[in-house]
């Protein structure tokens, strides 16, 4: 069992609860906030007093380790680049799997800890009978957070701690207003960290000096219905704010950088039942052939029986057994062998 542990604790109370359920199991344990972009409303100097004001309550040490350079190179920059690319990414999975887990572990290892661990709800089990590390659901399914974390490998596994995948939310602000935490009560972020309020298309145009290129919104006959402000104001499955008079509601179907078109049309035209992702990790020993199992496309999703097959270049093929809503090119869809994860990949094409 690992003793020596790091805790990448963020200034928010579930990082902290995962620092005093590791203390209390007998770890020992010391504490870490990254520093990263001035933009991040996770890691500003209030977030690193409240991270240091709790490992000086537990009577551990603290670290600060600033990852600016990094986060900017792999998060944000690949941000702008794929929504300058039609794709609408997911920069929490992409930090999870360059920052959290790759430059902060790295560093973990470097320094002579034995493991990293996080306030992530999911779970680390060894399959005793392969010795591979697995990465399963939390026990709270309302905050299961598995599905940002599919891109770790079992090496990368080997040397994580998750010690809140067996409890609830309620409990771990409990844990903390028992043991005196000065964020016990602090409100969970629910924006991107460098995109607060969710505003895109500001941020494209201010960090990324993205210029909006106007274009046209056509139908599937290749109709215009009418001129968009820029292929990065838009999303699969939006409705609002489109500008364009119809008889009916018309939705986002997808967007094409190659001509700087965005296809609208009806919600039924939203669903579909097969998708294509790259850059495929996988979890579990890779199939050789399709593997049944269940899927989901977006983290707030309920997973769907489906049917992957895998092709050449990390690359699958997803049939669902019913069509799914508003897949969309950038998102991760990951799969589920009951409570464990298999793995996952970037949507290409539905």
């Amino acid at each position: 069992m690992a003793k020596k542990v790091l805790v990448g604790m963020s200034g928010g109370v579930d990082s902290a609860a995962a620092a005093l359920l590791l203390q209390r199991a007998g770890y020992e344990v010391s504490g870490v906030t990254m520093r990263l972009h001035e933009r991040c409303t996770i890691t500003g100097e209030q977030d690193i007093a409240d991270a240091r004001a709790v490992a000086a309550h537990m009577g551990i040490e603290h670290f600060v380790l600033d990852f600016d350079e990094i986060f900017r190179r792999e998060v944000m920059e690949r941000f702008v680049a794929e929504y300058c690319a039609g794709r609408t990414p997911n920069p929490c999975i992409d930090c999870n799997r360059s920052i959290k887990f790759g430059a902060m572990l790295d560093w973990a290892l470097e320094q002579g800890f034995d493991a990293l661990a996080t306030g992530h709800y999911a779970c680390v089990r060894e399959d005793e009978a392969t010795a591979r590390h697995l990465l399963l659901r939390g026990r709270d399914r309302a905050k299961d957070q598995s599905y940002f974390l599919y891109s770790l490998t079992p090496a990368q596994l080997s040397g994580v701690l998750l010690p809140l995948g067996e409890y609830d939310k309620p409990q771990v602000r409990a844990l903390a207003e028992e043991a005196g935490f000065v964020n016990a009560r602090r409100r969970d972020s629910q924006d991107i960290c460098f995109v607060p309020g969710g505003d895109y298309v500001s941020f494209l145009e201010d960090f990324g000096g993205v210029t909006l290129t106007p274009g046209d919104f056509v139908d599937a006959a290749g109709r215009v219905l009418g001129r968009h402000r820029g292929l990065a104001a838009y999303t699969a499955g939006q409705r609002k704010g489109l500008g364009v008079s119809a008889d009916r509601p018309l939705y986002v179907i997808s967007k094409n950088a190659a001509d700087n078109t965005v296809l609208l049309g009806d919600d039924r035209d939203l669903f579909s039942a097969e998708l294509t992702a790259c850059r495929v990790n996988w979890i579990v020993p890779p199939p050789t052939g399709e593997l049944r199992c269940t899927a989901k496309t977006r983290y707030s999703q309920k997973e769907c029986a489906a049917t992957v097959t895998v092709l050449e270049d990390r690359r699958v093929r997803v049939v669902f057994d019913e069509p799914q809503r508003a897949v969309t090119a950038g998102q991760a869809v990951v799969f589920y062998l009951g409570e464990v994860v298999a793995g996952g990949g970037t949507i290409e094409e539905r």
